[in-house]
């Protein structure tokens, strides 16, 4: 990071299926060794088959377990005085989006048997249903932001 000026946010152009940046931020995600033809084709099963199991528009499907995985509130080591402390702090919208997509991938990647695009469906209906390892992921920070709340007011410093 530079100690002067601001970093410039790369442009993202949405995705060829439904025009979406947040479905080709999460392309780019799953997407392993340049193999982006191969990450589009999982994620577009995976979001044709959440929408067969649930009944739904595929990008509602995803936007909706977006919001439910992302975090809200996250904590920080802060140091003061030869103390850490873990400080509790709200998450930016495009950190939150990130962890969400992150935290996605590795519950479908820990699943275990079948192929990729059918754990990443699953993963996102459990998402959308408010269940999941990747509701229990965001539900622990959030435990653990209200376990350090009495050093909230460190975040202000």
């Amino acid at each position: 990071m530079p100690r002067r000026g601001d970093i410039q946010k790369r442009q993202v152009l949405p995705d060829a299926r439904y025009e979406s940046v947040l479905v080709q931020k999460f392309i780019n995600k799953v997407m392993e060794r340049g193999k982006k033809s191969v990450a589009e084709t999982i994620v577009y099963d995976a979001l044709d088959i959440a929408a067969d199991r649930i009944k739904k528009p595929q990008l509602e499907i995803f936007e909706q377990a977006l919001r439910n995985a992302s975090p809200s509130i996250e904590v920080k080591p802060k140091r003061v005085g030869g103390a850490t402390y873990q400080v509790p702090v709200e998450v930016k919208s495009d950190r939150r989006y990130a962890l969400a997509m992150r935290w996605l991938l590795i519950a479908a990647r820990s699943r275990s048997g079948r192929p990729m695009r059918e754990r990443l469906a699953a993963e996102l209906v459990d998402a959308y249903n408010n269940t999941g390892n990747t509701i229990k992921r965001k539900e622990d920070v959030h435990k653990m932001a209200e376990a350090n709340r009495a050093f909230a007011h460190y975040g202000r410093l």
